[in-house]
């Protein structure tokens, strides 16, 4: 079932000015605003587990840059709820990272390169599109374990978005049952994201899977929708890394068109499988002012 919970980072409704300050005959009008405002926010703050995370539209509260309180933030990610969780060998068998995981080659593989891409975002966090340079090169295994890498972080989650709509595969890995999707927000204007965004039995990491609706790929990406939905996930949840599965960059456009709407995007090559002219190719493919490298994978 998609989530219902606690997950929409809070604001801090206590910085703008002391509501118990007597206001001047000048400053009446604007303590009244700040006043109303202080009100609104902390019913933000206090809203129960069964109201939903509605965000796609901007919020008619614009609270402006440096608005929101990252201890607030933390405070709202530890109450993300997680109505299951993956045991270690749940997730030992679907080749996903964990802290305490056995494998430390591959946690260190991964917790190197988020660190490296960390590094070329001067650690703010980014939207990352994903694909492969081939079939069957691993990206959904790459982008899965790097967006667990982010959530790692107590303070931080990370949001994986299935954009292979003509093969999608992470609701499956997850063991999830999506009702619903990227593609079925997409078409509807008055769909909740909340019907969308699934637990995956990690901690602090989301799903959204493809959708129902995959006839057409590219016009879903190409549309004025898709890019105020990723526009609006960044605005909404500044404490989040979001990472997105594509098709392979050698048959399909969707990568290219994603990667103009995100802030960088990243290759895999599936070691020993395509030869170096093809993989030079595919990563030229890229608009080169966002892309960030390729990754070996095998």
């Amino acid at each position: 079932m998609p989530e219902h919970q606690n997950d929409q980072p809070g604001y801090d409704s206590t910085k703008p000015q002391d509501a118990s300050a007597e206001p001047t005959e000048t400053g009446t009008e604007e303590h009244s605003f700040w006043l109303k405002r202080k009100e609104r926010l902390k019913q933000e703050l206090d809203f129960r587990d069964d109201e939903d995370s509605r965000m796609l539209v901007p919020s008619s509260l614009e609270l402006g840059p440096g608005a929101v309180d990252k201890y607030v933030i933390s405070k709202q990610i530890v109450r993300m709820q997680e109505p299951r969780k993956l045991t270690p060998d749940d997730l030992d068998e679907r080749r996903i990272i964990y802290p305490e995981s056995r494998n430390r080659a591959l946690v260190n593989r991964f917790r190197d390169l988020r660190t490296k891409l960390l590094e070329v975002s001067g650690g703010n966090n980014f939207t990352l599109v994903v694909s492969g340079a081939s079939t069957e090169a691993g990206s959904s295994f790459v982008a899965l374990n790097l967006a667990a890498a982010f959530a790692f972080d107590q303070a931080k989650t990370a949001l994986i978005i299935d954009c292979n709509l003509r093969e999608p595969s992470l609701h499956s890995t997850l063991d999830v049952m999506p009702e619903t999707g990227l593609t079925d927000f997409l078409e509807d204007p008055d769909y909740d994201i909340a019907r969308i965004l699934y637990p995956t039995g990690i901690p602090r990491l989301r799903l959204i899977p493809a959708g129902s609706r995959r006839e057409t790929p590219a016009e879903f990406f190409t549309s004025f929708r898709m890019k105020q939905f990723l526009q609006a996930i960044r605005r909404r949840y500044p404490d989040r890394f979001i990472v997105l599965d594509t098709a392979p960059i050698s048959d399909s456009p969707d990568a290219r068109i994603l990667t103009e709407l995100c802030d960088y995007a990243m290759l895999v090559v599936p070691h020993g499988r395509i030869s170096a002219a093809t993989a030079e190719r595919a990563a030229t493919a890229f608009n080169p002012d966002k892309f960030v490298g390729a990754v070996i994978n095998g």
